[in-house]
């Protein structure tokens, strides 16, 4: 068995291809992340990758879409992901596959 605490991971990002990470992969990557009531976040999209996101807490807007606890919406490659948040927020994010520097900030 291996342990390792989430503080020892970067941005809360814990599987994929990149260091450190608790299980290595190139197919995906997971994230646990927490945004803050107005918090200011890069508008970006990937080329490659697909980004699967379940909203476990909270309120926000992506792309103009009121989202809120519970839902789960998918980003396409491509597509421009422009988040809003109007609470503190908490999701998991799944997105495959890994590709180091698949993120583009606009």
């Amino acid at each position: 068995m291996k342990i390792i605490n989430m503080s020892d991971m970067i941005g809360g990002w814990f599987i994929g291809d990149f260091e450190p990470a608790v299980f290595k992969t190139d197919q995906f990557e997971v994230c646990y992340k927490q945004h803050y009531k107005g918090e200011v976040w890069d508008n970006h999209y990937h080329k490659v990758a697909t980004e699967i996101n379940y909203l476990i807490r909270g309120k926000m807007k992506i792309n103009d879409t009121l989202l809120s606890q519970g839902d789960i919406f998918l980003i396409e490659p491509h597509e421009i992901s422009v988040p809003d948040f109007l609470t503190d927020c908490e999701l998991i994010v799944v997105k495959t596959p890994s590709i180091k520097g698949d993120k583009y900030i606009v």
